[in-house]
């Protein structure tokens, strides 16, 4: 039977878009069929259900989303009775019940309906439907005795009403009131209730929201720049040293369009960081002259200046009724909401007591989503040393967001902060070191002429070695300073894994340093090694590489059972590449019998049942192998962009193993988030050492 989960309110403003956010987060880990119904809906588009299409890649036909609208629906009501109304809406939602392991309801909004007890409606509803509710109460400026009040009467009337209560939910509550809140209502209620600050970078309007209300001419601006949050409106009038001293971190500078000394200086402490804003809005239909535009655009490259035809008042009027939206055109507003949801609500227990079926598939997006919330059960440190490249800043922008781990950034610090502020990005408490300005620079050159003195590297010449971002970073992880490392989206892979190899160095019970691919099917993840550092493996080499990645895939809720590949399956073939394989077989076997291995055996018998019937019939690996170990690298690394490019699948890596910590390299083209993924695979290998083979462990005792 699908499990529903209705999200509801008690009153308009509560904010509850970020709790349907993190719900929505919650079922797509557990099943990769989740539905989406809107009960009531009003004219025009449905902003969230957007958000949730785009960010879910849902299939859904948005015409199976809504029962009907405030106007039908109170026309029926009138007309035929509550009865009928309710009996229309369930029918509707059986529609998608019946499609899919689970659905969201999102419950009525209270604005601008003809409904005389909505609370009671959301109820029968929730009840008709056989769903479980989540009740959310807004806790914006009102006192925390009101707050706690209000929590308990909301779960007495959907109780009452004998709703199946899964948890409360208290949201924008002040965050000075917060832990109070949440520890006086933890003994009063029954269900474990949830109370989430406010936060408000959520409320602020973006760039691009303001100057699509307000109807402003965009004078210079990018994309990137657009979506900045205005969090704050500074009305520049004054003298420039008196406005600069009143400007904030993400204010939007609303200025009469000929006042040009406000507008180059602004956008000047804007490049300098000091601080960031988000952009500026010239009033009175006047713009500045194309040299001023010219340098202002050098200035602060991307950073929006809007042009409206009205004055300061009546603009100002209407920038304060503004509020921001989560909608699929503010992708960070998205990251920020989940952040704060899994920060504040037990997503653990909510998971379980939400109970929704179990799948036996795994998506690219399951499989994504479990790689955050492992990396986040156990906070661990990450230095990137690319600090000033984009997508490393946008990839920290989401990691931090997220709660996915702490972060260390390398470069030039002022380039780091000038880079962020034209992205509109908030390091927050990211920490930011230039190598060749570090306290750490002379204590590092000396650990590392110690380590490579076999090599006749003096103290003098590292000195100059560790300023380089990559040996930097390493020599962080080794000392403790950072707990993983991820780099090369700017750099090789060799300028990145070497001085791993150096620093570092590989595990006593590793031979070489290998790695894998996490390749996300459409409903399965398969573990591809080595694919990216090992050209040619001998047979022992190749017997570590398949233990490794079994290894690792254990780590990473992949059951191993490995595929030892070659051009012949079995006992069919011979010659110097096929015995290495069927050596490198045995080997496994020997060191590691508790792990289910096959080989040599070709690619379609190890993945699929009925070649394997016919070519490995009494395999326990044939056709269900998970961990499929390449002969050589020309083959692994063919192979994985072909299934890539080919299949549509997902590829993330490459993971390192064999390292004594964790550094992993990225690929030059990778996407944002490849390096949200890689960077949350790091934080995970650093939340515990992989565990020695069974023989290993015996020889040390």
């Amino acid at each position: 039977m699908t499990r529903s989960v209705y999200v509801t309110g008690i009153d308009r403003g509560d904010g509850r878009q970020v709790v349907e956010l993190g719900v929505m987060e919650l079922l797509t880990r557990q099943v990769d069929r989740v539905g989406v119904f809107r009960p009531l809906v009003h004219d025009g588009p449905d902003r969230l259900f957007e958000l949730l299409r785009a960010r879910y890649r849902l299939t859904q036909d948005p015409a199976t989303v809504y029962g009907m609208d405030y106007q039908e629906a109170s026309a029926l009501q009138a007309e035929r009775g509550p009865d009928e109304l309710v009996s229309t809406l369930v029918d509707r939602f059986h529609l998608v019940a019946r499609a899919y392991d689970v659905v969201l309801v999102l419950g009525t909004d209270y604005a601008d309906t003809q409904f005389p007890d909505e609370l009671s409606l959301n109820a029968r509803l929730a009840n008709e439907f056989g769903a479980s509710v989540i009740p959310v109460v807004g806790g914006r400026r009102q006192t925390s005795e009101s707050v706690r009040d209000e929590t308990r009467n909301a779960y007495s009337a959907y109780h009452n009403r004998g709703c199946d209560v899964l948890a409360m939910v208290v949201n924008r509550v002040a965050r000075e009131d917060r832990d109070e809140i949440a520890g006086r209502l933890a003994s009063r209620l029954p269900v474990p209730c949830y109370v989430v600050p406010d936060e408000p970078a959520l409320a602020a309007p973006t760039v691009a929201q303001i100057a699509h209300t307000l109807g402003a001419k965009v004078v210079l601006g990018d994309d990137s720049g657009l979506a900045r949050d205005a969090l704050d409106f500074v009305f520049g009038g004054a003298m420039l040293p008196n406005l600069l001293a009143a400007l904030t971190p993400g204010c939007l500078v609303v200025t009469p369009g000929d006042r040009a000394d406000l507008v180059v200086g602004t956008l000047a402490a804007h490049s300098a960081g000091t601080p960031p804003i988000a952009g500026v809005l010239l009033t009175l239909d006047e713009v500045p002259g194309d040299r001023i535009l010219t340098l202002a655009d050098r200035l602060a490259p991307g950073t929006p200046v809007l042009s409206v035809p009205g004055n300061s008042f009546p603009t100002a009027e209407q920038l304060f009724s503004l509020e921001g939206k989560l909608n699929a055109a503010t992708p960070r507003k998205a990251e920020t909401a989940l952040g704060l949801f899994e920060r504040y609500a037990d997503t653990a227990e909510l998971t379980r007591r939400v109970s929704a079926p179990s799948s036996d598939r795994v998506t690219p997006m399951m499989f994504e989503h479990k790689l955050l919330e492992q990396a986040r059960s156990d906070l661990k440190r990450v230095v990137l040393p690319e600090g000033d490249e984009e997508r490393v800043l946008r990839a920290a922008e989401v990691l931090m967001r997220r709660g996915v781990c702490d972060l260390t950034l390398l470069g030039p610090v002022d380039r780091i902060r000038k880079k962020a502020a034209d992205l509109g990005i908030d390091l927050g408490d990211s920490r930011l070191i230039d190598p060749a300005e570090s306290e750490l620079r002379d204590a590092f050159a000396e650990k590392y002429a110690a380590l490579r003195a076999h090599r006749g590297v003096s103290v003098e010449l590292a000195y100059d070695v560790v300023s380089d971002v990559n040996y930097f970073g390493t020599l962080m992880v080794q000392e403790g300073l950072a707990d993983g490392m991820v780099s090369g989206s700017a750099h090789s892979t060799a300028a990145t894994i070497r001085p791993a190899f150096e620093i570092i160095k590989t595990r006593e019970d590793a031979s070489i340093v290998s790695s894998v691919f996490f390749m996300c099917l459409a409903d399965r993840v398969l573990v591809y090694g080595d694919c990216a550092v090992n050209p040619d493996p001998d047979a022992e080499q190749l017997a570590d590489i398949a233990v490794q990645s079994a290894v690792t895939a254990a780590r990473f809720g992949v059951e191993p059972r490995i595929a030892m590949l070659s051009y012949s399956t079995g006992t069919s073939g011979s010659g110097a590449d096929v015995d290495k394989v069927r050596e490198a077989t045995e080997l496994v076997r020997a060191r590691r019998p508790d792990l289910r291995v096959e080989g040599p055996i070709q690619y379609d018998a190890a993945v699929e049942p009925s070649v394997a019937a016919t070519k490995l019939p009494d395999s326990e690996v044939a056709g269900q192998a998970t961990v499929l170990v390449f002969p050589d690298l020309n083959t692994g690394n063919n192979t994985y962009k072909a299934v890539q490019r080919s299949a549509g699948a997902v590829a993330v890596g490459p993971v390192l193993q064999g390292l004594r910590k964790p550094v992993n390299d990225l690929s030059r083209g990778a996407l944002v988030q490849d390096i949200v993924n890689t960077v949350a695979i790091t934080a995970i290998q650093a939340q515990s050492p992989a565990a020695p083979a069974p023989s290993e462990k015996a020889a040390a005792q």
